[in-house]
């Protein structure tokens, strides 16, 4: 792992399974907190790429948008 930015990391690479399945490094699994049985979603935008995120994340960022719409 390469270090380039405070709090920005290149885990190195991985390589796709002839089902789609990949490994997530385990640094990348220690840091991020991601543990057997979590729910990932995995967002992309076909110019910028893939994004994989925590789904329990997510869904504490949607709860807390819509908690707030209409309170100005």
């Amino acid at each position: 792992m390469t270090k380039f930015e405070k709090e920005k990391h290149i885990f190195g690479t991985v390589k796709v399974g002839e089902r789609g399945q990949i490994v997530i490094p385990k640094k990348a699994r220690d840091i991020f907190n991601i543990n057997p049985g979590d729910t990932l979603l995995i967002l992309g935008d076909e110019r910028k790429g893939i994004a994989i995120v925590k789904a329990d994340l997510m869904k504490h960022f949607a709860t807390k948008i819509l908690t707030s719409i209409g309170h100005d």
